[in-house]
């Protein structure tokens, strides 16, 4: 997402491990891309170019899922319990509940981050308004104290006496 500069767009390139082309966005402001990955290193690129005068200010995230390990630290915690099967319920219903809350504090934690970035954006919009409105205010307060002036000096040169008096 594009948080500020002028436009509040970019392109962004992600390639896989072979070279070939996963996504191609031109000018967006924002985007969610989801891929299938396989080994290796995979490349992005936000690429400004097409605006080498203003700089952009970007705020990307990235969510690797399933990674394996989950299932391994799953299974760690049996080799240490015994007892009965009542045991062995209650600790799975108990690590199910763990795993969900985890799960779901996760994406409050990434839902959140992602607001964060909005407001960052719009605060950055609502400054530039507010810069604007000012310098526009500013020029057209000193338009109208130049017009003032230039009337009084008009009216007071109207009612002057211009004849010469003989005294």
């Amino acid at each position: 997402q594009v948080l500020d500069g002028a436009g509040l767009d970019v392109d962004f390139h992600l390639l896989s491990p072979k070279g070939e082309t996963l996504v191609f966005d031109e000018r967006k402001s924002d985007g969610v891309h989801t891929v299938e990955t396989e080994d290796g290193d995979y490349m992005f690129c936000f690429d400004n170019t097409f605006s080498t005068i203003s700089e952009k200010v970007i705020f990307f995230e990235l969510i690797l899922d399933n990674m394996g390990e989950d299932g391994q630290d799953q299974e760690d915690w049996k080799k240490y319990v015994t007892g009965t099967d009542l045991l062995d319920m209650k600790l799975e219903d108990i690590l199910e509940s763990i795993n969900n809350v985890k799960t779901r504090l996760s994406k409050s934690v990434q839902i959140q981050t992602l607001l964060r970035a909005f407001e960052a954006r719009d605060r950055n919009i609502q400054e530039s308004n507010f810069d604007r409105v000012n310098f526009w205010s500013m020029v057209n307060l000193g338009v109208m104290v130049v017009v003032s002036a230039v009337q009084v000096y008009m009216l007071k040169s109207l009612f002057e006496d211009k004849r010469k008096s003989r005294t």
